[in-house]
């Protein structure tokens, strides 16, 4: 228990760093299939609401953006993981991969991205980015309880009496 106790939290902060920094080539490349997701997908869908632009290239959600946001909280992740002086750093790259994987979920479920993306070749991903979007909420979840000391404004645990 003492080893769950101290390496527990490497096992969440790994698997979201790897989600994240996998995807990177995918954002930072410009490669068919993000540009199918942000270009042909959801920024007609938010030009729809009256916001044209905010998932093209230079938008406030480009792929770019995201992918540097991704990479800011993996590398968060990271430090806090392997440096123990640096544990807040974890958490607060738990509570930014949580923000960021919160909008990825919300926009497969409520556009028409939709849980299984299917691309502009016809070829469809089976669900895989919304399964990992899952997997990573949920890492970050872990990771912000087992973290929660350390973020500002979250209440201290009492000693016991």
């Amino acid at each position: 228990m003492d080893l769950l106790k101290r390496h527990g939290h490497l096992l969440p902060a790994l698997y979201i760093a790897f989600v994240f920094v996998q995807s990177l080539f995918f954002k930072f490349t410009d490669a068919p299939e993000t540009v199918y997701i942000f270009q042909a997908k959801l920024d007609p869908w938010a030009a729809s609401l009256g916001f044209p632009g905010l998932f093209a290239p230079g938008g406030l959600f480009s792929a770019h953006v995201i992918g540097s946001a991704e990479l800011g909280a993996s590398l968060l992740l990271l430090a806090g993981s392997f440096v123990p002086a640096w544990r807040r750093l974890q958490a607060l790259g738990a509570v930014l991969a949580l923000a960021i994987i919160s909008g990825a979920i919300f926009f497969h479920l409520c556009t028409p991205l939709g849980v299984e993306v299917v691309n502009g070749d016809g070829s469809s991903d089976g669900g895989e980015l919304f399964a990992l979007a899952c997997g990573v909420w949920i890492s970050a979840a872990i990771l912000i309880v087992l973290r929660r000391e350390l973020l500002p404004g979250w209440p201290r645990r009492r000693p016991a009496t």
